[in-house]
């Protein structure tokens, strides 16, 4: 195999899993995620509703991006800085503990 063939093979998988596997863990966690940044409403519910209406959506903008988009570079940036933000939002939100000091204060 020569190396535009080595290249290409691997652009493909790359491309395979950031369409299939990657495209459905950013979307779960962008799910997750939006519950937070998002508006409550009215009845204090559409921050939770809002992600899991739109997340065909989302799952389907990642997917299509992934098979259409020439540069796989672009693609991966992309799914990363969602992850990366989104995933950061959780991480923030669930690691925000008060400390054990401040516990025994109240």
């Amino acid at each position: 195999m020569t190396g535009k063939a080595v290249a290409g093979s691997r652009d493909r998988w790359i491309r395979a899993l950031l369409a299939g596997p990657g495209a459905i863990v950013v979307t779960i966690i962008m799910m997750a995620g939006m519950a937070l940044w998002l508006p409550g409403g009215r009845a204090g519910i559409d921050n939770l509703v809002l992600p899991l209406v739109l997340a065909p959506l989302i799952w389907a903008v990642l997917f299509f991006h992934a098979c259409l988009d020439r540069r796989i570079g672009r693609v991966t940036l992309v799914a990363l800085a969602l992850l990366l933000i989104h995933g950061g939002l959780l991480a923030h939100k669930f690691l925000d503990r008060p400390s054990a000091t401040e516990m025994a204060g109240r």
